[in-house]
């Protein structure tokens, strides 16, 4: 789905709402891009909205990540994907704060591997120091495209892994974007059940009491690394 994240609903942009709902953190946010004259689109959407941005490699993500993470004078990162418009900033400042009590640079905490909440509320929390750690030590290919699988590989042997978990397993519901099933879900979770201004606990509620809902997408199975 080129072009997926500036798809409409509601009368914005899905990347609008992204960017809103990760703003709840209280943390800056900064979008990532290409060099790639296709995604000048989302250098004008960060400029009409006086969002930092910064372009980078295409293929290379990784280094993209710590091309912008410097630029920015960064220590501790929050990586998210853009196609996840419903992603909850709430979630995201609770685990900073806790990651920051830690005090640990070795940590590399995320909601991902031990997956509990829906699809489309991932995000990872790591410092600088381990980034720059997978810059320049990864060499595979999936470990520069996604970014993180060095990290959470434990290639170095030195990183410690913190699962963020929900009491609750809600792990089959996917509010993510890949598919127009997606989109067609998101808008009508937007459009008619106003998610874009629901806490987490709310958009599960209210797929939970709605299996025609769920049913949009259900059968859209994740890409695999």
């Amino acid at each position: 789905m080129p072009g997926k994240v500036l798809l409409n609903a509601g009368g914005k942009a899905l990347l609008a709402y992204h960017i809103e709902r990760l703003q709840w953190s209280g943390y800056p946010v900064i979008v990532a891009t290409t060099t790639e004259k296709s995604d000048d689109i989302i250098v004008e959407f960060c400029e009409q909205h006086r969002l930092p941005y910064f372009r980078g490699d295409e293929q290379n993500v990784l280094s993209r990540f710590y091309e912008c993470a410097l630029h920015f004078g960064l220590s501790v990162i929050v990586r998210v994907t853009s196609d996840c418009p419903l992603i909850d900033g709430t979630l995201i400042k609770n685990a900073i704060d806790a990651y920051l009590l830690a005090g640990n640079l070795q940590i590399y905490a995320s909601n991902c591997l031990v997956r509990t909440y829906p699809r489309g509320l991932d995000f990872e929390v790591f410092s600088m120091t381990l980034l720059e750690e997978a810059n320049k030590k990864a060499s595979l290919p999936s470990q520069k495209e996604h970014v993180t699988p060095y990290l959470y590989q434990n290639k170095s042997a030195n990183t410690i892994l913190k699962h963020i978990t929900n009491q609750q397993d809600n792990s089959q519901f996917r509010i993510t974007l890949d598919t127009i099933e997606d989109y067609q879900l998101i808008k009508i979770l937007i459009e008619d059940y106003q998610a874009a201004i629901l806490p987490t606990s709310a958009i599960i509620e209210v797929l939970t009491q709605h299996p025609e809902l769920q049913a949009i997408n259900a059968h859209i199975e994740q890409k695999k690394i």
